[in-house]
């Protein structure tokens, strides 16, 4: 599987390039050109051939990466989390004409958590739900795309409201609502905790990335998955299903 790798010179960019396996970066895009190791910093030049976009960049450059792939007609793994939303209807418009898998999270136990989070959702109703998430001190975006996707798994059975900072909240919190924290601090991978509270008791689910290399490995599982499908908005949540 040959993989053009977009955000190459990047945290997870090194990390995938530094993942070996039965997969070879053919090439990728970056600011940091560098045609020695085909890294362009601009789409039309690429002279390049390969299997598989996977995109690990910023939210500035995913749509000229949907472009990209459409143009190139080859299977997209979008990775980047940030989206606003014109850039999904984009990414849906692109599902029409290429396979496409997106996620807010490429970790299989992060996407096993979603599950469990909604069943808890059920089970546990009446207790009062909050998110805390944690990453590094290089992270931009909070609060992280996963904790929106955790929040995602709640309203799929909850009427709920999410509230991101209490620091202007000066009454008690609504039963209908999900607070939401966020941690910028060290070198943290990814820490995620969705806490169910009641007057006498409380449940937590916790999942912590020992490192980058978890998600990585799932951007690389989904490329696979990708090769020779048809056009389509793929879940990553469905390909773990299927082993």
């Amino acid at each position: 599987m040959k993989v053009f790798l977009v955000g190459i010179t990047g945290a997870m960019g090194r990390t995938i390039s530094n993942l070996g396996g039965d997969f070879e970066i053919v090439g990728g895009f970056s600011d940091a050109k560098d045609p020695q190791r085909n890294i362009y910093d601009d789409y039309d030049e690429v002279d390049v051939d390969f299997d598989v976009i996977i995109d690990f960049s910023n939210k500035d450059v995913v749509g000229r990466t949907i472009d990209f792939a459409v143009e190139k007609n080859k299977p997209l793994v979008e990775a980047t989390t940030g989206l606003e939303s014109q850039t999904l209807d984009k990414l849906k418009e692109a599902s029409k004409s290429i396979p496409i898998v997106y996620t807010k999270n490429y970790s299989v136990g992060i996407n096993v958590m979603y599950t469990i989070v909604t069943e808890l959702t059920k089970l546990l109703d009446g207790f009062d739900i909050e998110i805390i998430e944690a990453h590094h001190n290089k992270k931009k975006d909070a609060p992280s795309g996963t904790a929106l996707m955790l929040l995602d798994a709640v309203k799929k059975v909850r009427d709920v409201r999410e509230v991101y900072d209490r620091s202007d909240v000066h009454e008690a919190r609504d039963s209908n609502e999900v607070g939401i924290s966020s941690i910028r601090a060290g070198s943290i991978a990814g820490d995620h905790t969705v806490l169910f509270g009641s007057d006498g008791e409380v449940l937590e689910i916790t999942h912590r990335a020992g490192s980058k290399n978890v998600f990585a490995s799932g951007a690389v599982k989904a490329a696979r998955f990708l090769i020779g499908k048809e056009p389509g908005m793929y879940d990553f949540k469905d390909i773990i299903s299927k082993g």
